[in-house]
């Protein structure tokens, strides 16, 4: 990030947008371990696994419904909290809580055995609730700290340095993985050993976000006779008053909705259908994720910038052309090499989108709402989060356990996102944000 000092506002000092990036390295570990690669992975091979000898389908189901309801709560608070952290100026406060919440929770699913199915499934929901309060909250600076015409490139700094987090968790635990099969220990004992580097990593990597990220918003005097729960209502309330003002806004978080369940689908199952459907041993899941976090940093860094050069939409446009394909390949391929391609391609992908749209959202948000509006992003994101998944957990529990037709439900979603995201206008959509 050697040219940072040209993306920040006046007064923002260089080591507050790598504390802001690093919050990116420290959660992502979370998502890598927990919800795509190693206990996701275990949850329906071992956790739930008598679930589904009893009915086939029955554990992937259960998985994609924990993450469904987490995401279904998140997306009823994130807008209260969003607003209630710009109302206050308490959004580092509410991060801190939230991170503490999914450190603590992560540490306890080490705790869940095979005989806790139940526990597992709500502490699953807990965890990914809370890293998803996080997710809004550290996106809701970024206005704060860089220009609009920067934002692109800030954010996919921000998720290529966080895909270099998942990569260093993922590598610490398949060192750890591959040291205890030499000494003749079992996965059903390593892996909880995992969730415990995994919430360590994550509470000492987003330090330097605490200790240097500022708060710079300013509390909103109002009538103390109101609730803090009434004025978010009321603020969320005036959002969508103005739903015509930021109409480009609101076409774009429709195709969000929409394409984004495509993502969620593939970051919660993938690990899932390589396993079920390809044979993927524990050791090469790892493997494979470690190297997809490389091309995601790379697809988030490289349209960091082209997006600023070219338009969001454009590049987001070819994001998801890279999905379709990346999906038919994995669809069609039967070989280990088939995943190996649809993987990487997924990396690509995966990066870019995920930073283009962050980006996008905070260039169609006016200054002074920067909490709120990126709480209606969360709100996107979390509907997205339950409908792909859910929609695969169900017709893979209508199939009998037959991912093959429930990866259709998935390609789907990026195809209609791809028609979606061409009603977006992105200079109005800029210009309104200002007026």
């Amino acid at each position: 990030m050697n040219d940072t000092s040209t993306l920040a506002k006046p007064g923002v000092r260089k080591r507050e947008l790598i504390a802001w990036a690093f919050y990116d390295f420290a959660n992502s570990g979370y998502t890598t371990v927990v919800l795509t690669t190693i206990y996701s992975a275990f949850f329906v091979g071992v956790i739930a696994s008598e679930l589904d000898a009893q009915s086939p389908g029955q554990a992937t189901f259960l998985w994609s419904l924990a993450i469904g309801i987490a995401n279904l709560i998140t997306m009823i608070l994130g807008p209260v909290i969003g607003a209630i952290a710009d109302h206050q100026a308490c959004k580092k406060l509410i991060l801190l809580i939230s991170s503490i919440g999914c450190i603590s929770s992560t540490l306890l699913l080490a705790f869940a055995g095979s005989d806790a199915v139940w526990f597992a499934f709500a502490i699953v929901i807990f965890s990914a609730m809370m890293f998803s309060m996080g997710e809004n909250l550290i996106a809701s600076f970024l206005p704060e700290l860089v220009n609009k015409d920067s934002m692109g490139k800030m954010s996919g700094y921000g998720w290529s340095v966080g895909y270099f987090g998942g990569l260093l968790t993922l590598g610490g635990c398949l060192a750890l993985i591959h040291w205890g099969r030499a000494q003749g220990m079992a996965d059903t004992t390593l892996i909880p050993y995992t969730l415990i580097l995994t919430a360590l990593i994550f509470a000492l990597t987003s330090l330097p976000t605490f200790l240097w990220l500022k708060e710079r918003a300013e509390p909103v005097r109002s009538d103390k006779d109101l609730s803090y729960i009434l004025i978010s209502f009321q603020r969320l309330g005036e959002t969508f008053k103005r739903a015509t003002h930021f109409r480009d806004l609101f076409n774009f978080l429709l195709a969000l909705a929409v394409y984004q369940s495509g993502v969620s689908t593939v970051i919660v199952l993938a690990a899932i259908y390589a396993q079920e459907v390809m044979g993927f041993a524990q050791e090469q899941l790892i493997i494979l994720i470690m190297v997809v976090n490389v091309t995601a940093a790379i697809g988030a860094f490289a349209c960091g910038h082209l997006q600023d050069k070219i338009g969001s939409i454009p590049t987001l446009s070819i994001t998801l052309l890279f999905w379709v394909l990346a999906i038919f390949t994995a669809y069609i391929g039967n070989e280990t090499y088939h995943m190996w391609l649809a993987g990487n391609l997924i990396g690509l992908a995966m990066g870019a989108s995920q930073s283009v749209g962050r980006a996008l959202v905070s260039k169609f948000t006016p200054d002074n709402r920067s909490a709120e509006f990126l709480g209606l992003w969360g709100v996107v994101t979390r509907l997205s989060a339950i409908l792909g998944p859910l929609s695969y957990g169900f017709v893979n529990y209508l199939t009998e356990g037959d991912h093959r037709a429930s990866l259709l439900s998935t390609l789907l979603f990026f195809l209609l996102g791809l028609v979606l995201i061409l009603r977006v206008n992105e200079t109005r959509g800029k210009q309104a944000a200002h007026h």
